[in-house]
């Protein structure tokens, strides 16, 4: 059972090879019996997943079932889930009981989809390879001695492994693309605004979006089918129509206009990485595409201007958590000042410490019209760079990440974990849609192909990415964790 696709699996249901019950109580027991080894759940849900399981039973039994009644999937712990701990990964929230559920949990509740838990995540979003969590680090299924990248690794490596057919993560700067890539899974960022951030605990408001990750771009259509939408609790949700993802998969690419931009080839990308993403393209081009160089004059720009405009989000975004009203507080304060300066410093890890400090800096007076206002201004021509290239082709492609997954503790310092977004963060600044799907190996650690459209052309992303995966088996392919532990 835990084989399967998230469509398989409602095959399977519907014939009635086994029950909801039944395929929850199995992958709860793998999750049991096998995390230990992976970190990738801070919270399983026991009780509350076999309840969803018998309620999504019942309504099969009575011809009410729909496209995900049944189907269990794993929640990113900075999805607002009601009576359950909800932490960002962070110390911070290590005892928050949430008293709602974020829309993304209510939309997907709604659908009949049972959730098992709450995955492993960098502090509140903050990280490149989900070594930053307060709960420790999660490992990559297809190397233990490797990340499985963030900050949405604890989602990327449940799904790898094989605990959950699905998982919700979330894409600031690369967090959902990065790791699918890592954990070679399929992981797609909607655009900014396609898929409502009520309740899903805020890192950088102007970038934050959350995503679906599962195994095949099928499964991810299903998910965004019932995710994305408008939401009068988040003003920065779209008021938009949503289309039925899944009926534009088996189009033919006969004739789509494929971008390569020069900027992502260049110094810096792994041989192997660049050997398989280029092998991906060819059978692009075997599927009737043609395929162009691009540039985008500013990608060099992406990262400084992201970490300015990021911090200066989080630090506006974090100051709620002063230890007066929910989350971490210290002991014996001796006065308010005392409770905010030792509750913040000991709820806060040293990332989220840092990235505050540049933010505060940053939007300070006298350096916020020499650092914010300027980034933001960056930022507009990058936006400009991809509506320019979308005027010639309809995607562009690329590495997601330029290396394979690295070793835990190889990137001490910050600046190089930073540099691991490289392909990734210009997409956040743009609000662009952009996923990552499996195209090869490295070794033995995964690689990913991103594949960006312009705002609000998810169904032609995900059309593009299910064709590929028609042709090839990389996403089939399982790791050694996996099958060791079938």
């Amino acid at each position: 059972m835990h084989d399967k696709t998230l469509a398989e699996l409602t095959r399977s249901l519907d014939a009635g090879e086994f029950s909801s019950r039944e395929l929850t109580q199995h992958l709860l027991g793998r999750i049991d019996r096998y995390d230990s080894e992976l970190n990738s759940f801070i919270s399983v849900t026991h009780e509350q997943a076999l309840a969803a399981a018998d309620a999504a039973d019942a309504a099969r039994a009575a011809g009410k079932a729909g496209a995900l009644t049944g189907l269990p999937l794993a929640l990113k712990d900075i999805f607002c889930t009601r009576d359950v701990k909800t932490t960002a990964g962070s110390r911070m929230l290590d005892n928050f009981i949430s008293p709602y559920d974020a829309t993304v949990v209510e939309k997907l509740a709604a659908a009949g989809t049972v959730s098992l838990g709450k995955t492993n995540m960098d502090e509140f979003a903050m990280g490149s390879s989900n070594e930053n969590s307060h709960y420790g680090p999660v490992k990559n299924p297809w190397d233990l001695a490797a990340v499985p990248g963030g900050s949405s690794g604890g989602s990327a490596a449940a799904v790898a492994a094989g605990l959950v057919p699905a998982a919700i993560g979330t894409d600031t700067g690369g967090s959902i693309r990065q790791p699918a890539a890592f954990c070679g899974i399929t992981g797609l960022k909607p655009t900014y605004g396609r898929v409502s951030r009520y309740g899903m605990i805020a890192y950088a408001s102007s970038l934050d979006q959350a995503g679906p990750m599962a195994r095949s771009a099928e499964d991810c259509a299903l998910l965004l089918n019932a995710m994305a939408g408008h939401d009068l609790r988040d003003s920065t949700c779209v008021q938009r129509g949503v289309p039925d993802y899944t009926e534009e998969l088996d189009t033919p690419l006969a004739g789509l206009k494929i971008g390569l931009p020069r900027e992502y080839f260049g110094d810096g990308l792994d041989a192997q990485v660049e050997s398989a993403v280029r092998d991906a393209i060819k059978v692009f081009e075997s599927l009737g595409a043609s395929v162009r160089e691009v540039s985008l004059p500013h990608t060099h720009y992406a990262i400084p201007a992201y970490y300015v405009i990021a911090p200066a989000e989080a630090s506006s975004n974090l100051s709620r958590f002063d230890g007066v009203r929910f989350g971490h507080r210290c002991a014996s304060p001796v006065d308010l000042i005392d409770l905010y300066k030792r509750s913040r410093a000991e709820g806060f890890g040293d990332e989220v410490k840092r990235r505050i400090l540049i933010g505060t800096h940053t939007l300070s007076e006298g350096f916020f019209d020499a650092y914010y206002k300027k980034a933001q201004q960056v930022r507009r021509l990058i936006r400009q760079d991809f509506l320019d290239a979308f005027e010639e082709v309809d995607v562009l492609m690329g590495p997601a990440s330029p290396t394979p997954a690295f070793d835990l503790g190889a990137n001490k310092d910050p600046v190089s974990m930073y540099l691991q977004d490289i392909y990734t963060i210009a997409i956040n600044l743009a609000g662009i849609p952009g996923m990552s799907v499996p195209a090869g190996l490295a070794g033995k650690r995964p690689v990913g192909l991103q594949i960006l459209g312009s705002h609000f052309t998810e169904a032609r992303l995900l059309n593009v990415a299910h064709q590929f995966q028609q042709a090839t088996d990389w996403h089939r392919q399982r790791p050694a964790f996996a099958e060791e532990n079938a």
